[in-house]
């Protein structure tokens, strides 16, 4: 298991009550699971329909979570291995001007 930050921005950081935290995982999934078990309000903001049984974790389409400052969509999606220091940024859509 990789040993990484995940930082939180907007919404999500609100949610959260932190901009960023430590956590492991082997994969980015896990550690996302592991970050909604943590703030399971999150849950429904970085998953699509978190509910049910035979759930299988999908990433919002409005969310981009970032690896390293590469989009997991262009790698292996959830099931991107992680590695010791890594930073996972996890980015809900923003609007402002």
């Amino acid at each position: 298991m990789a040993e990484v930050k995940i930082k939180l921005f907007a919404n999500l950081r609100e949610a959260a009550g932190t901009s960023e935290l430590q956590l492991s995982g082997g994969k980015v999934v896990d550690a996302l699971l592991s970050l909604t078990e943590k703030y399971p309000e999150l849950k429904s903001l970085i998953f699509e329909k978190p509910e049910g049984e035979g759930w299988t974790p999908v990433i919002c389409g409005s969310i981009n979570i970032l690896i390293n400052g590469n989009n997991v969509r262009h790698l292996d999606g959830l099931d991107t291995l992680l590695s010791d220091a890594d930073e996972i940024a996890v980015l809900p859509p923003v609007s402002g001007g």
